[in-house]
């Protein structure tokens, strides 16, 4: 039975700010933040979007796009984040409310960092494949924390992406296989109760993101006996510019299989919906029988891989919903103090 996505949709709140604007308050020099880390700005939640929004937003763009779905045959709903509104109540169970599906489903959220929703999605092919459910939605949406003055404030974005996972004559891109690839990496962390995450500078790179999704890669390329000539797009896990550029070398594929679904220097990461975003701008562009190749990258640490092949249905498809770019150029700067003001930087005491 294939298997694979019958909907995708995203969702970018509108307002941005730049690099210069947070180096400007810090004393920091723009160039070497905007160079280093390949980031022109990145994307703010307003004072009334949060996981739950994002995550409700980016789910109805993408049932638009599987209109053969009913409400009644979505047995499970899925949302992957590390910035649930509630630490106890979750954000599913009102994705699911506000989309209208029956009570008799499954709602969690799922949490491993940036990578939470390409294991949702990987539950969902399970449940279908399995006969236990119709149709899934995995959603991977965050409002991503980084601590005032810290580098991680430079990229950490907010943006979500849902996919609805079903199978039969609806399926616009059949995944293939997957694979994943789990160790104990303490990279990024944050801790109860802690407002902000911390991080382990230059650790992150080497032992941490490269370690496992190049592994993880490999390990998805020699499962399917392909190499990367095989596949026409590459999307990775996205924390800045470099990392995926980077992973695309060593691993043999050429940079012009990755820049279609690398979004970063003008959103910023957008954590749990980092991958699936990048993967949702090569499904706006993707034709027919061509393959992509995702991995995606989840601090503590893990990643799982995809190997997608894109299907005739997604030409009927495609414009039932708004592209990524057409979240990207809805675009307002603001100032840093705006930003405080969104991000709730001022705390009571």
């Amino acid at each position: 039975m294939s298997v694979g996505i019958v909907g995708y949709g995203v969702y970018i709140p509108r307002f941005r700010i730049k690099v210069e604007e947070i180096a400007r308050v810090w004393g920091h020099d723009a160039a070497s933040y905007r160079e280093g880390l390949g980031i022109e700005e990145k994307s703010v939640p307003s004072l009334d979007e949060d996981t739950t929004t994002i995550a409700v937003e980016a789910s109805r763009n993408a049932m638009k796009r599987a209109v053969e779905v009913k409400p009644q045959d979505v047995g499970a709903v899925f949302v992957g984040s590390e910035s649930h509104p509630y630490a106890v109540k979750p954000t599913a169970s009102t994705v699911a409310e506000v989309l209208g599906l029956t009570p008799n489903l499954t709602a969690v959220d799922m949490e491993f960092a940036c990578k939470a929703a390409t294991t949702a999605v990987q539950a969902c092919l399970g449940l279908v494949k399995a006969g236990y459910i119709g149709y899934g939605i995995s959603v991977g949406a965050d409002t991503a924390q980084g601590a005032p003055g810290d580098a991680l404030e430079y990229t950490a974005a907010a943006g979500g992406a849902a996919y609805v996972i079903g199978s039969g004559d609806g399926v616009i891109a059949e995944v293939e296989c997957t694979q994943s690839f789990t160790q104990d990496v303490p990279d990024f962390w944050r801790r109860d109760g802690a407002s902000y995450p911390k991080h382990a500078g230059r650790f992150t790179g080497g032992p941490a993101y490269f370690e496992h999704v190049v592994s993880c890669t490999k390990a998805l390329l020699e499962k399917m006996g392909t190499t990367p000539k095989d596949y026409d797009y590459v999307v990775f896990h996205q924390p800045n510019s470099k990392f995926p550029l980077k992973a695309a070398k060593i691993l043999g594929f050429e940079e012009d299989k990755l820049k279609p679904g690398l979004l970063v220097n003008l959103l910023g990461n957008t954590y749990s919906g980092s991958s699936l975003m990048g993967l949702a701008a090569v499904l706006d562009i993707a034709r027919p029988g061509e393959r992509i190749l995702l991995t995606s990258y989840g601090s503590g640490a893990g990643s799982d891989s995809f190997s997608i092949r894109v299907r005739d249905a997604i030409d009927s498809k495609r414009e039932l919903a708004p592209p990524v770019m057409y979240y990207l150029e809805r675009r307002e700067y603001i100032d840093y103090s705006t930003y405080a003001r969104y991000r709730r930087l001022f705390k009571e005491r």
